[in-house]
């Protein structure tokens, strides 16, 4: 099976179990694990930021920073597609009460105006009393449901900008920011400088077993600690996976452009497809989103799985790839054999099952 569902999908490597195998290990919530220690070190050092948290997962960063942040009936402002927003289940809502102000992003990218638009314009005779107060502002660097967009960093700086002049925090979900840096060589530390709190994931684009990093001041990390623990994040013995962590940030970082090359061979293969709509050059990392033009999503992806490959259908007519770097030139060029295959085999919207033509 070619599983393209997720960089979530990749296994540790051998040297990776190796180094799991023999980490020293404490107790995470009593702070004594020396590997989770380090690895939070190593985090914070690369994000030119003074402490960091380690978490089971991104989610959980995510959404111990907007609870750290906010109170619950603040306002915070996402883009309308962010993950946080849309992807984790709920969570500001149902953990931190905080009422949602969506950004009218373009495959996740707002502007300054935006957030102005959303903030809107004081005036004396309105109460301040009757809206929820703006508490923070979140961005997401690279954007999973933009396709894996990168922010230019010129872009991002005047974003956060204009949240600081209307007094909002700032919040960088960058769980596949390791990629942004990779595709554009700014480094991570220039992305999150314009940011109080950065989330960066160990299980996505570095193939980890699991974990992610809350990168900010030591202060804002204490509180947050009270907050890891209160959503069920202690884990005991986390340098087993705190290794494997810190083993992908040395090894696996540096390849991480092998898998945007993955995702752009996928890409200029798919627009060879008869019934497939993409723009190879909108492909900026290792996420690929694409379109069918006269046949279901579901469809194709069960047509797929059957002979195969596995997708994630986005939506009635798109769907979703992700490489990483368990996937191979040839898994790509099987995988568009089999995508054309599967068109193939699908009924047309709103028709009876015909034969298509169209290949790779």
């Amino acid at each position: 099976m070619i599983d393209l569902r997720s960089d979530t999908c990749s296994r540790p490597t051998p040297e990776m179990r190796r180094v799991m195998a023999y980490a020293e290990v404490g107790d995470d919530v009593y702070g004594d694990d020396p590997t989770v220690k380090a690895l939070e070190a190593a985090v914070a050092d690369i994000l030119g930021k003074e402490d960091a948290v380690y978490m089971p997962s991104g989610t959980m960063t995510n959404q111990v920073a907007v609870r750290t942040h906010t109170q619950p009936g603040d306002a915070v402002l996402f883009d309308q597609a962010a993950h946080v927003y849309v992807l984790e289940n709920g969570g500001v809502a149902a953990f931190s009460g905080v009422l949602p102000r969506p950004l009218p992003g373009v495959r996740g990218i707002f502007t300054p105006a935006d957030v102005d638009a959303v903030i809107g314009v004081p005036h004396r005779f309105f109460p301040t009393t009757v809206t929820a107060p703006a508490r923070l502002l979140c961005l997401e660097n690279t954007h999973n449901n933009g396709g894996g967009s990168i922010w230019p960093l010129e872009a991002l700086e005047a974003a956060t900008a204009a949240g600081r002049r209307h007094g909002l925090a700032t919040h960088l979900d960058g769980a596949r920011l390791w990629h942004a840096t990779a595709a554009t060589g700014v480094s991570e530390a220039d992305y999150a400088r314009s940011f109080d709190t950065v989330s960066v994931c160990m299980s996505k684009a570095l193939g980890a077993p699991m974990g992610s990093c809350l990168v900010g001041p030591a202060d804002f990390v204490s509180r947050a600690r009270r907050f890891k623990q209160m959503f069920g994040g202690g884990f005991r013995q986390a340098g087993l996976v705190a290794a494997g962590a810190l083993h992908a940030l040395e090894h696996h970082r540096p390849r991480l452009g092998e898998t945007h090359a993955l995702a752009a061979r996928f890409a200029q293969g798919l627009a060879q497809i008869d019934g497939i709509e993409i723009d190879p050059a909108s492909v900026q990392s290792n996420i690929v989103r694409y379109r069918l033009t006269d046949v279901a999503a579901g469809s194709v992806v069960d047509q797929a799985h059957q002979r195969g490959l596995w997708m994630l259908p986005s939506g009635a007519d798109a769907i979703r790839a992700v490489f990483y770097l368990d996937i191979t030139e040839r898994d790509v060029d099987d995988a568009l054999r089999i995508i054309a295959q599967a068109i193939d085999a699908s009924p047309r919207v709103g028709a009876e099952p015909t034969a298509r033509g169209g290949g790779y």
